[in-house]
């Protein structure tokens, strides 16, 4: 029984070896998408703090209304614009 178990354990050894390796070669590969993906994960934790905080997006353009309300009435133009592109494109996937 302990040759078996040894035998176990030299296999085990041998494959965490091979994961490793593994593992390097894989980060090799993807080292270069790493900024992009990091400010891609920062993008949609931002998306989805404003999706959290209404309250927030919602007086920044009411201050924007107040005070340049010409670049509002773009902004809330472009704005519907996106959200009726969005709701169509979630239609089709």
């Amino acid at each position: 029984m302990t040759e078996h178990l040894k035998a176990l354990e030299r296999r085990q050894r041998e494959l965490m070896i091979q994961a490793s390796l593994e593992r390097e070669e894989f980060a090799e590969h993807f080292e270069a998408w790493e900024k992009p993906l990091s400010w891609a994960d920062k993008g949609l934790d931002a998306v989805n703090f404003l999706k959290s905080n209404p309250f927030l997006w919602t007086s920044a353009f009411a201050a924007l209304a107040h005070y340049k309300p010409k670049l509002a009435s773009k902004a809330l133009a472009l704005g519907w614009g996106a959200m009726k592109i969005m709701k169509s494109a979630k239609k089709l996937v």
